[in-house]
């Protein structure tokens, strides 16, 4: 009897930005508009914690509105082949609109908060509608911030994400430049993968590992098993 194939999907922006989520570092990017500064960092909730709160509101607004798109669909279609855990980090639930069972946030869930207090990971909230209420609290007293990581922050979920890329048989990046640390120094913990690819519009400039074939997305066009 055959080992089930364990197959690990690394996602990044590329992945949304079909769908319409406006990715954070290509031009005319979020990035481009907003100083990260003002809305992305743990300084930015202490100092105006409505406005990070009205930022990713609208980014809400925009996800809810969006619907998954083929490379989503595609990677979903993965599961009638093996095992499959999505890595990914955006904080879009995409992935799991398109149908994918396991789907491990990097960066945090945009549809959820946590408490703005010491006890963050504890417990995660959904939120109903696109809009997080500014006075809604934890039962600990806390403010309720958007479930995402910010720069300067620790990835929650780094260790769990390395200890599964070791275990992978296949490993296929999608739609990231890799350049966002440390969640891009991940797939170093991939070495044991016996296939891995990157697909990317730009895979050729992509500083990779000799190990990964690069694909762009219509080399990698995925049929339904």
């Amino acid at each position: 009897m055959n080992r089930v194939l364990n197959i690990i999907v690394f996602s990044g922006a590329g992945m949304s930005a079909e769908s319409g989520i406006e990715t954070f570092r290509d031009s005319n990017g979020l990035w481009e508009n907003y100083r990260i500064e003002d809305v992305a960092t743990p300084q930015a909730w202490a100092k105006d914690p409505d406005l990070v709160t009205n930022f990713y509101n609208e980014r809400r607004r925009t996800i809810i509105q969006a619907t998954p798109n083929d490379a989503h669909l595609g990677v979903k279609s993965l599961e009638e082949i093996g095992e499959v855990l999505v890595i990914t980090q955006n904080i879009d639930d995409l992935h799991e609109r398109a149908g994918s069972s396991n789907v491990l946030h990097l960066h945090g869930n945009i549809r959820q908060a946590k408490s703005s207090g010491p006890n963050q990971e504890k417990e995660y909230y959904p939120i109903d509608g696109w809009k997080l209420d500014h006075t809604t609290i934890c039962p600990d007293g806390y403010r309720l911030r958007p479930h995402v990581v910010w720069f300067g922050e620790d990835v929650p979920c780094y260790e769990e994400a390395a200890i599964q890329l070791d275990q992978a048989d296949i490993l296929i990046v999608i739609g990231t430049s890799l350049q966002v640390y440390p969640a891009a120094g991940l797939i170093q913990f991939a070495a044991k993968a016996q296939q891995k690819f990157i697909i990317d519009p730009k895979a050729d400039e992509l500083c990779v590992p000799s190990d990964f074939i690069k694909l762009n997305a219509q080399q990698a066009r995925v049929s339904q098993p």
